[in-house]
């Protein structure tokens, strides 16, 4: 039983983290390459990773979506989508696509000269599963290094942790004044019940030893 326990366990931490990791925001300081508009299929299990900032676009099975491409200090590529989240889920309120397009293509540089931007951005890259995280704003970075720390998922990591171990306390706390002893109750009915049932089989027992055959 224990072991079935932790694994609910670990799924269930997998789960809020992995819901976590793909909902907070991101810094990445990247160089922009390119931009561009690209009409994309949304398949049924993969819409999920696509924003659904109205009620219409939830029953389209394709749209046209811009993209900004982008290199690491390190050489690697990204790429981002650039969606309005609108009124929806994740709560970035954002509504600037056009503008957003806009600042990409003004930062573009080349690998001669490069021009350092920092990308905030939810959302994972895979390719697997045409995933591209969603990027929210764009700032310029003084260097390939000059990555900020990420105050706003410290800040709502720490909100989280307390709510948890607010409830862990407070469910631990519960138990122990109302769980335990009415589970220690039980156990003492039991126990009394079966001493009864021993005295009155001993008593029985008894009786047939004396009853004269």
């Amino acid at each position: 039983m224990a072991y079935v326990k932790w694994f609910f366990i670990l799924i269930f931490g997998l789960f809020v983290g992995g819901f976590l990791h793909y909902t907070l925001p991101q810094n990445d300081v990247v160089r922009i390459v390119d931009t561009f508009g690209e009409r994309r299929d949304l398949g049924d299990w993969t819409r999920i990773f696509w924003s659904s900032p109205d009620t219409q676009s939830a029953s389209l099975e394709n749209r046209d979506v811009q993209f900004i491409q982008a290199v690491r200090p390190n050489g690697k590529v990204i790429v981002y989508r650039n969606e309005d989240t609108g009124w929806g889920w994740p709560p970035y309120f954002k509504f600037d696509t056009a503008n957003l397009f806009t600042e990409a293509n003004d930062a573009i540089s080349k690998k001669e000269n490069p021009e350092w931007v920092r990308i905030r951005h939810y959302g994972w890259r895979s390719e697997f599963l045409s995933a591209f995280p969603n990027a929210v704003s764009i700032s310029p970075a003084s260097g390939p290094d000059d990555k900020p720390v990420n105050w706003v998922s410290i800040t709502i990591l720490s909100l989280l942790a307390a709510l948890f171990w607010a409830i862990f306390v407070r469910l631990r706390r519960f138990k122990r004044n109302r769980i335990d002893p009415l589970m220690e109750d039980v156990e003492d009915g039991f126990y009394a019940a079966g001493d009864a049932i021993e005295d009155r089989t001993r008593g029985v027992r008894r009786w047939f030893r004396r009853t004269p055959r």
